[in-house]
Formats: C-alpha cells, sequence, structure tokens
C-alpha cells in the first residue's frame, strides 16, 4: 500500500470536473485527505458557483501548478442582462434592474467586438486578489470599497452562442487572470442596462479539455484503484 501511495508522491495530474457549490479548495482537500499526502494544489481557481475543468497537482508535479495555470482557458455559460449584483454573479442577489427590451442583437454583436483582442479590465471587488495584504473580498464583505487597478488580458474570441432575451449564451477563449464575473458586468455596462454572470463552465485549459475530467466520484474510484494496486 505504501508504495501505491507513492505514485501520488512521485506526481499525479488529475483532470476534475469541479462541482457545482464546492470551492476549488473543497476539491483540493477531499483529494489530499484520500491519497494522504499534503502536496495537492489546483491551477487556478473556480468560483463555487462555476463548475469545469479543475486541474489539480499532486507531490513533485505541484511544480508545474504555474506552468498550467499560465496557459489559455475556455468557458462557456450565461450573462443575464437587466440587473447587477455586487459580486458579479448569484453569489449576491440582483438589484437595479432595468429595460433590456430595446437592445438588439447587433448591438450585441458590436459589444463582443468591444471586449475582444487586448483589454484592460478591473477585477471584482469580491475576490481573492490581495490588498495591502487582505483578500478584497474580506474588505468587501466589511462594506469598504477599494480602489483595485485595471490589469491587461487578452481576450481572444467572444462570442454570443445564443441569445433568450434577458439570458444571453456565451464562448470565451482567454489569457490567465481574466475575470468573466467581471466581463459580465462590462457588458452590461456597455448595454446599458446592467448583467451579471448567471452560470459559468470552465470547458479547457491549455490542451486539457472537459471532456476528458473526472467526476469527483469517479476522482475517488480511480484513487481507490492505484491504492489498491501492489507496488
Amino acid at each position: 500500500m505504501q508504495e501505491a501511495t507513492n505514485i501520488f508522491e512521485a506526481g499525479q495530474v488529475l483532470l476534475i470536473n469541479k462541482p457545482l457549490e464546492w470551492t476549488s479548495f473543497d476539491v483540493v482537500r477531499k483529494i489530499r485527505n484520500t491519497i494522504k499526502i499534503k502536496k495537492v494544489g489546483h491551477a487556478g481557481t473556480l468560483d463555487p458557483l462555476a463548475t469545469g475543468m479543475l486541474i489539480l497537482c499532486t507531490g513533485r508535479f505541484t511544480k508545474r501548478i504555474n506552468e498550467y495555470m499560465a496557459q489559455e482557458k475556455e468557458y462557456t455559460g450565461t450573462i443575464t442582462l437587466g440587473a447587477i449584483t455586487p459580486t458579479y454573479d448569484l453569489e449576491s442577489e440582483p438589484r437595479d434592474f432595468k429595460d433590456y427590451s430595446s437592445i438588439t442583437p447587433e448591438q450585441l454583436q458590436a459589444i463582443t467586438a468591444q471586449f475582444t483582442g487586448e483589454i484592460m479590465q478591473v477585477p471584482p471587488m469580491h475576490s481573492a486578489i490581495k490588498k495591502d495584504g487582505k483578500r478584497v473580498y474580506e474588505l468587501a464583505r466589511q462594506g469598504l470599497t477599494i480602489e483595485l487597478e485595471p490589469r491587461r488580458i487578452v481576450i481572444k474570441e467572444f462570442e454570443f452562442t445564443k441569445i433568450e432575451m434577458p439570458v444571453l449564451h456565451f464562448r470565451v477563449v482567454c489569457s490567465t487572470g481574466t475575470y468573466i464575473r467581471s466581463l459580465a458586468n462590462d457588458v452590461g455596462k456597455a448595454a446599458g442596462c446592467g448583467a451579471y454572470l448567471s452560470s459559468l463552465c470552465r470547458t479547457r485549459i491549455g490542451e486539457f479539455t472537459l471532456d476528458k475530467s473526472m467526476t469527483m466520484d469517479e476522482a475517488m474510484e480511480w484513487i481507490a484503484k492505484e491504492k489498491a494496486l501492489p507496488g
């Protein structure tokens, strides 16, 4: 059994389809407790209300985390027009409702063009970015407003794949450091009626695609089989 556990110490890359409402660290903790080693990390946080590709590295392969984090990402999901939320997604309640009925598909197409290419993006206040040593979401929960500097990102592709007003189904290919919640909020500003991210799934990180990933149950079964193999 000890030798079998060493495959995780030597290094494994696990592709996990993160469940809805789990934090990324919930997944890390579950895997860590199952394989019984401390060196487990993920290559890029997904918010609790997002699903999809989460790369976990174990043992010596944790050295590769930064390499994977730097790779291009692809997302699909929905943006809902006509309101905003403090967190830019459904972790907080929609408010400031506005009429969206006059917005045309042509206007939406122009908005996607506006946010394609190299752009400057302000991260959401409710994020894990640190300001003066503190996570900004902790400051936001205290009711404090912090000015965050815009960051240079690249949105390689941005399209609305289906329009069911007020819900816009989208696909985005982007650089690391992109906040899809901020993109949703910026779309709402450009449309003049507000918007928030209503669902999100990460479908690709670099060459790793979601269809090659495991559910948590499948991951637990795979780990159990590997640990049962003779050394």
